[in-house]
């Protein structure tokens, strides 16, 4: 017999109550099997994918793609996980993560759209547990158990698996949401986060064949094991700190070489000053200092291997950049200044830097938008605001890169209060989505006013000293990407307090 339940917790896991819950259900048979069907309300559910066969980043966009076109909207995305194969393990390494979403199939009907995505991208039965070019499970089914003939609601085995678990707890904020999350906790004895922490938790990332990544360009980056450093360059006759110096294709391309002698790993191209009361240019202005400066750069034969970021809050920009060959997408107004920037970098299928400011160059230093109660808290929280629109744009949590703005409508106590506040802000974040709180992290302290006003430098250029004490700080709080004019300097200091983090062990 099909049994299809609706769990009541006998007792709570969080804080907060699980109000009861009533639907109403009609029940049909479909198939021969006597599968049972449920129509409803909406019901969230979660998804995970893995992919070993083909190209695995594609299958998965791929995938999402269909899943959305067969009536699965997605709210969330878990981190990417590069993984090594289970039970079967001769075989390729696999993509691993999840979605969390709505749809108003039931779970049966929801069974069968997967299973025709899975051999539409060309799965066949094959060995259990072998190569597959996507794999798509239902871990959880709104509040409910399901057991039937064809379909296990939890999924089977999902507790004893570190590569289900870290995207499933990746879809989880550290406070619950909403009673149908509460209702997955309960699933478990210890709940989803305290199950996680028994398998061993985050110390498993990047150990035992489980690595969280970030695709950029041809690779899958992992940037736990090292902090990388983007040098600034420039375009603009007016940017505070060196405008005009490299606004010239040549002294441009002399200046690249120059930062990529002295160890930078990402290049920040820039044609838009966003200093403090800068005058907004056009597109078509932008474009004409950017392109030709970018297409001498992927000329050049020392540039194989290092990344291009693109500084811009137009979706023209950014898209132009992309075909002809940048590989980031670095926005410091984080999709506010342009409407469509979400769906274009969603299509582009690029990592996105999304910055905290508030207001634009011209406003973001006026009073109203300077006040603050609790910095880090309100950083966090409009950070993930902007996160959470991106995503239900189509841009996965997987290719998201956070910068908390140093500089940017904040006062300098307040980037103050933000380099030392690293961790506090990724936990405000976590209180959300601790996918989202896991995303690298970008800080740009680099020449910003704060450090003259506490060193009582006013010249932008006499200001490297204490941007490498500030960029020490952020590095050792847990900073992943630090953006600076100066490459040499900080380069050495960020060696520095890589080692040191290794030894005490990275947190």
């Amino acid at each position: 017999m099909n049994i299809f339940k609706q769990l009541f917790p006998s007792r709570l896991v969080c804080t907060r109550v699980c109000t009861s819950y009533r639907a109403s259900f009609s029940f049909f048979q479909f198939s021969s099997d006597a599968s049972v069907q449920v129509h409803s309300q909406e019901q969230e559910v979660v998804i995970a994918l893995g992919s070993n066969v083909g190209d695995r980043l594609s299958n998965f966009n791929e995938a999402l793609s269909q899943m959305k076109e067969s009536g699965i909207e997605i709210k969330r995305h878990a981190c990417l996980y590069e993984t090594e194969p289970a039970y079967v393990t001769d075989q390729p390494l696999f993509l691993n993560s999840a979605i969390r979403g709505i749809t108003k199939l039931g779970p049966h009907e929801l069974l069968s759209v997967l299973k025709k995505i899975e051999k539409e991208m060309g799965r066949t039965k094959g060995i259990r547990y072998g190569p597959r070019p996507i794999d798509l499970d239902i871990l959880f089914y709104g509040k409910f158990r399901i057991n039937s003939e064809i379909l296990t609601v939890p999924h089977e085995r999902i507790f004893e698996r570190p590569f289900v678990m870290a995207p499933l707890v990746d879809l989880l904020g550290s406070d619950v949401d909403n009673d149908t999350v509460l209702c997955w906790h309960s699933f478990s004895k210890k709940g989803l986060l305290g199950s996680w922490e028994e398998l061993g938790g985050e110390s498993l990332i990047g150990k035992d064949g489980l690595r969280r990544v970030l695709p950029v360009n041809d690779r899958l980056w992992d940037w736990s094991k090292r902090t990388s450093v983007m040098g600034i360059l420039n375009l603009t006759p007016d940017s505070f700190s060196d405008g005009g110096k490299f606004d010239s294709v040549g002294s441009a391309i002399s200046r690249v070489r120059t930062m990529i002698s002295e160890g930078t790993e990402i290049i920040d191209l820039g044609a838009q000053s966003t200093r403090p009361m800068a005058t907004k240019i056009s597109v078509e202005e932008e474009l004409d200092r950017l392109i030709p400066v970018l297409e001498k750069i992927l000329e050049l034969p020392e540039i194989e291997g290092k990344l291009l970021s693109v500084d811009t809050f137009y979706s023209e920009v950014a898209l132009e950049a992309i075909k002809k060959g940048a590989h980031i997408i670095n926005d410091v107004s984080g999709g506010k200044l342009d409407s469509d920037m979400f769906r274009v970098v969603a299509n582009l299928n690029v990592p996105y830097i999304t910055m905290h400011m508030r207001g634009d160059p011209s406003t973001m230093q006026n009073s109203e938008n300077l006040k603050y109660d609790d910095v880090c808290k309100e950083v966090g929280d409009e950070l993930y605001d902007r996160v959470q629109t991106a995503e239900l744009c189509g841009v996965p949590a997987w290719r998201i890169i956070l910068d908390p703005g140093i500089g940017f409508s904040k006062k300098t106590e307040d980037n103050l209060e933000i380099l030392m506040g690293i961790k506090r802000i990724r936990s405000e974040i976590g209180r959300k989505s601790l996918g989202v709180s896991r995303a690298p992290l970008l800080i740009g302290p680099s020449r910003k006013r704060f450090l003259g006003e506490i060193c009582g430098r006013p010249s932008a250029v006499e200001r490297d000293p204490g941007t490498v004490a500030a960029v020490t700080c952020a590095v050792l709080g847990g900073a992943n990407v630090v953006r600076v004019h100066n490459v040499g300097d900080n380069a050495d200091a960020v060696k520095l307090c890589d080692s040191l983090l290794d030894r005490v062990g990275r947190s």
